[in-house]
């Protein structure tokens, strides 16, 4: 029986090391040893190369990596204690230091024509006294901005330089939650950054930030990378890194290309931003207010809830409460699409308004007006 016993043993262990054979065969193709491997198991056999685990993202971010920069900025800023930083009880301290501080800053930009045009942040360059333009080869340029303009956090910087890469500029307007993003960055000269995410949602407002709607993504905006581009999968720019809202993890957002487009053409044209302008304060539409102004369920739109004195919409007769539902014919879903809808109109053009006031709907036209600079 012994004997029985074990020569069933040996049956099987033999046939498990031909089986475990087979699978190791089967296994290490893939992997270093395959073409040992190969050998052994079939003399002459070519072997189909070591697996690689490359991601999708390495193609488009190689597109756009030789155009992104690192800025560096300085400016002096006021001793907030005084002279030398005792106050004015104690007077000058010799070996102290006194006068202004010397203040330093970094950011990222993209540049966006050969000659040498790069879109960035406003607040990477707002007071600079001296900007230095970092490539990525490590080639460094004295940069000058040509304007800037707060309300979107956008700022166009030359460099003198020709034949630069140069970034693709895509399309903001057909982006979707869910579409990947790409953030990449230049935040310390040559210690390029890439972080991949998705696009959380589009026309977001920024907490007491300006009207100008945003794009959110879930890809980390790394120190540094404000300025820096945000792309597609395939490459192209679909926004400018503006901020990282520091009260919630991991929620960035960046300037949609589409605006900064049409920022850009007016920064370098003219080195300001003059921006289509009606002088009504907005709120959302809530179940409740559409309820109350007997407005059908569902109704979208964007409730006035103050007219701006001396404004387009105060002569073109618009009131407190009244519900904005169209624009030249296109529907208005919340305030931060009729804010986009009256910013892709012309100053001095006359728009058609659809509301609804008073239990009924009217049409109104209004002259749209330039904003005022201290807006």
């Amino acid at each position: 029986m012994v004997s029985v016993r074990y020569l069933w043993l040996g049956i099987i262990v033999a046939a498990a090391a031909v089986l475990g054979g087979a699978a190791g065969a089967e296994l290490i193709t893939h992997g270093s040893v395959a073409a040992s491997a190969a050998a052994v198991q079939s003399p002459g056999a070519v072997s189909p190369g070591p697996m690689t685990l490359a991601s999708p993202f390495v193609t488009a971010v190689a597109k756009v990596r030789p155009a992104v920069v690192n800025i560096s900025m300085e400016r002096d800023v006021p001793n907030p204690q005084g002279s030398n930083g005792f106050g004015p009880y104690f007077g000058d301290i010799p070996g102290l230091p006194s006068g202004p501080i010397r203040q330093k800053g970094i950011g990222s930009g993209v540049i966006v024509s050969p000659d040498g045009y790069i879109l960035t942040n406003a607040h990477v360059v707002r007071g600079a006294d001296r900007l230095t333009v970092t490539l990525l080869d490590g080639r460094t340029f004295a940069g000058k901005v040509v304007g800037a303009d707060t309300a979107t956090d956008l700022a166009v910087v030359k460099i003198q330089a020709s034949n630069l890469p140069i970034a693709r500029l895509g399309e903001s307007a057909p982006l979707q939650p869910g579409d990947w993003a790409i953030a990449i960055g230049n935040p310390y000269g040559l210690n390029f950054t890439v972080t991949v995410g998705v696009i959380s949602a589009t026309g977001r407002s920024l907490p007491d930030g300006p009207e100008e709607p945003f794009l959110q993504t879930d890809a980390a905006i790394n120190p540094g990378n404000s300025g820096g581009p945000l792309v597609d999968a395939v490459g192209r720019v679909i926004g400018i890194n503006t901020a990282e809202f520091e009260n919630a993890q991991g929620i960035g957002f960046a300037i949609p290309v589409d605006t900064a487009k049409g920022i850009m053409q007016q920064l370098i044209a003219t080195g300001r931003v003059a921006r289509p302008y009606l002088g009504v304060y907005l709120q959302p539409i809530t179940p409740d207010q559409a309820q109350a102004l007997h407005l059908p369920t569902g109704t979208k739109g964007a409730q006035i809830a103050e007219v701006a004195p001396n404004s387009p919409a105060a002569a073109a007769g618009l009131q407190r409460g009244d519900v904005i539902l169209e624009v030249n014919g296109q529907h208005v879903d919340d305030p931060a699409s009729l804010v986009t809808l009256v910013h892709n109109s012309k100053i001095g053009a006359t728009i058609s308004l659809l509301l609804h006031r008073a239990d009924h709907t009217q049409s109104v036209r209004v002259t749209v007006g330039q904003m005022p600079a201290s807006r």
